[in-house]
């Protein structure tokens, strides 16, 4: 709607058209199980306005027009029977209101948008049961009252990007409208355990999100506050025909980055306008998943370091164990910094022999080139502590 500049009236009628026959919940979170991924994030609403599930603020849905299916639904109902956690994107934004774009002349408008995204909030949080995970996105910088979420290197009022056909607009002057803090409280009443995402402001403590998002990139080492790296398997959010995926190594490598840096990863699939996702995506995922079989526990249940991310990789720590993670073999002997910890004992996870030396002055590890894994070779140190 918004690259193509499709009139509002226009973009309306494609609801007409979207009917995904072939959309199977239970097949998208046996992908996401085979993949080795613990949560799901649907997109239940995004800046077009258009809903995945039953709104009665609302006729611009999927369950009132051609498809007829609350997918949302479907969805949350799929992630429980695969004992997957349930996680639903919402943007605030919404591209049909003129409000949106010109709060202080179009004030009615804005209001309305308000209490749109209170209304279909509520909705989600109390219409599909246990909700674990809330995905803000569309906020920005003291739009509305919304302060601090940043997207493409640009901040304003709207959603931008570096794009220069993107709206440059100078910050509300009006009397702030949004209250954050009452939408947070909403949330924590309806749904006590929920996390959310820091991507609809950052207006007190509460509001600034359980978690950030770094977008398109990956994280800084943070173990202090929870963040999550999103990013795409296969060239866009949406479905993308041909569009370029991920090799295995380079979808593993992400994954340990992240992890190595105290960070989740929620990797994005576009499906098609069917509902299907593509075989060659399934099975991308289906490989990462198998890669995590065997050396999982590497990633589950760890926390990044004790040693800080390093031009060769990183390390990740369990209980008693530091998994050392090498991406890249820099030089044939790969140098760790001394650690506090005792090492009792090491050896290799990924790859049949090691050569692992525990010094004063550092551990050095060297391993046979026919034997590192080109994605991320792992050698595991086990500790007194």
């Amino acid at each position: 709607m918004w690259n193509e500049q499709v009139p509002v009236r226009d973009y309306a009628k494609l609801a007409d058209q979207f009917n995904p026959e072939s959309f199977a919940a239970d097949a998208w979170a046996d992908c996401a199980r085979a993949a080795g991924m613990k949560y799901m994030v649907l997109t239940a609403r995004h800046h077009d306005g258009f809903c995945l599930f039953d709104s009665q603020t609302s006729d611009f849905t999927s369950v009132k027009s051609a498809a007829r299916r609350d997918l949302v639904a479907e969805y949350v109902a799929a992630c429980r029977r695969a004992g997957l956690k349930v996680g639903l994107y919402y943007s605030p934004l919404d591209w049909r209101f003129p409000g949106y774009f010109f709060p202080d002349l179009y004030r009615e408008s804005a209001e309305a948008m308000k209490q749109q995204t209170y209304d279909q909030v509520r909705e989600l949080l109390t219409n599909y049961g246990k909700i674990d995970i809330l995905w803000f996105d569309g906020g920005g910088d003291d739009w509305l009252g919304f302060g601090g979420a940043e997207f493409g290197g640009a901040k304003g009022p709207g959603w931008h990007s570096r794009d220069s056909k993107w709206p440059q607009q100078e910050h509300f002057k009006g009397k702030p409208l949004w209250e954050p803090e009452k939408l947070s409280a909403m949330i924590r009443k309806l749904q006590p355990k929920i996390v959310m995402n820091d991507r609809a402001g950052s207006l007190g403590l509460d509001w600034a999100g359980d978690f950030h998002t770094p977008e398109g990139r990956i994280g800084e080492f943070d173990n202090v506050r929870a963040w999550e790296t999103c990013d795409c398997l296969a060239g866009g959010w949406g479905h993308i025909p041909g569009g370029t995926m991920r090799s295995l190594r380079n979808v593993i490598q992400l994954l340990v980055n992240c992890a190595i840096r105290d960070g989740n990863l929620l990797l994005n699939v576009g499906p098609t306008g069917d509902g299907e996702i593509e075989a060659r995506q399934v099975r991308r995922l289906g490989e990462a998943g198998e890669w995590l079989k065997l050396y999982g526990e590497s990633i589950y249940a760890t926390r990044g370091g004790p040693i800080r991310p390093q031009p060769w990789g990183g390390t990740t720590v369990g209980k008693n164990r530091i998994y050392v993670h090498i991406l890249d073999w820099t030089e044939d002997v790969i140098v760790l910094p001394p650690i506090k910890q005792k090492v009792k004992s090491a050896r290799a996870l990924t790859c049949r022999q090691a050569d692992i030396k525990v010094r004063r002055d550092g551990i050095r590890i060297s391993v046979p080139p026919e034997d590192r894994l080109a994605s991320d070779t792992v050698v595991v140190l086990e500790t007194a502590e």
